[in-house]
């Protein structure tokens, strides 16, 4: 046996032993799926001969996937994503699995740079909430399974996500029905298909003023309840995306001298642990966070072990949990 000069054995040295191109040596330790058995069976023999990886990783291999599962969500930090990991980590900890949480910050070249390290270390799969188009074809071509977490996906992937178009219905009915006719929708990017389809349900509802801010966090809520308190014909009533940009809002609101509800009514969206917990207790739309992250990653392990896998679509539907910021007007 030869080696490089740094005393390891080449993947060129692998495909020579196996009869094979270092191509398909390649597909085997990055795609094992997509090499016919008794060939990925050689090439694999031929690793274990050499030492090309050490038996572990070699194990692993001819399983067809590692013992690590990602997730990579648009905010790690947002209660509601780390309930949803917490799900996915009770499948995977059953199955002797691990999770890596990571997140895009709604930035496409962070995802991008994610994805491609998730190539590169071969994780079984991938739990993704996409912060662009085209990420989710990304992982297809690389030939990784993978779930789209709260969002939709065509025929190429499988999702679990929530009606949002009904939660923002229910969230701005549930202000209508309370009396209010003067109604602003606090949301995210709309580029965000969640931000976009929790305003189209609302505005389902009644006409909504609309204030687009670049992060769905407590800033991005504050900077938005700033520009509440300057408009010309105040709201009564405010809508948020998330819980997040509730509270953020609250906090403008507080701060300005103003009572909720008896100046503005509040909903937020989650039912983030802290809705309960705030000031004023958030009325919000409940999502059943660690549900869709136990349904997500049995969806992917499932997906990572059948040869022949067929895609599903989980939608779950929302719940209003009425508190005191949304009390009807006296």
């Amino acid at each position: 046996m030869t080696t490089n000069e740094h005393g390891r054995v080449s993947i060129k040295e692998v495909a020579e032993r196996a009869g094979v191109s270092i191509g398909t040596v390649s597909n085997v330790v990055n795609r094992p799926d997509r090499v016919a058995a008794s060939t990925r069976d050689r090439v694999l023999a031929a690793i274990d001969a050499l030492g090309y990886v050490r038996s572990e990783s070699a194990r692993h291999l001819r399983a067809g996937s590692s013992r690590m599962i990602a997730m990579l969500a648009l905010d790690m930090t947002n209660p509601f994503f780390a309930e949803v990991a917490h799900g996915a980590e009770e499948i995977a900890t059953a199955r002797g699995l691990g999770v890596m949480q990571c997140s895009s910050g709604q930035d496409a070249e962070v995802e991008s740079l994610y994805l491609s390290l998730f190539a590169e270390q071969r994780v079984r799969g991938v739990l993704i909430a996409p912060a662009a188009a085209g990420s989710v074809e990304v992982l297809a071509r690389q030939g990784i399974p993978h779930v789209v977490v709260d969002g939709s996906a065509d025929g190429g992937a499988c999702s679990v996500s929530v009606d949002d178009v009904v939660g923002g219905e229910l969230a701005v009915g549930h202000l209508v029905g309370a009396g209010h006719d003067r109604i602003a929708c606090v949301t995210g990017p709309l580029h965000l298909p969640q931000c976009r389809d929790r305003r189209l349900g609302g505005a389902r509802a009644a006409e909504l003023a609309v204030l687009e801010v670049p992060t769905m966090d407590v800033a991005g809520g504050r900077d938005a309840g700033s520009r509440l308190l300057g408009m010309p014909d105040r709201p009564s009533a405010v809508f948020c995306a998330n819980d997040l940009l509730a509270l953020g809002v609250l906090q403008a609101l507080f701060a300005a001298g103003l009572r909720v509800p008896d100046d503005i009514a509040l909903v937020g969206y989650d039912d983030i642990e802290f809705a309960s917990a705030a000031a004023v207790p958030l009325t919000s739309v409940r999502r059943p966070a660690r549900r869709l992250g136990r349904t997500a990653a049995e969806l992917l392990l499932r997906e990572s072990g059948e040869t022949d896998h067929s895609h599903e679509h989980v939608v779950y539907q929302p719940e209003l949990v009425v508190r005191r910021s949304s009390l009807p007007l006296r």
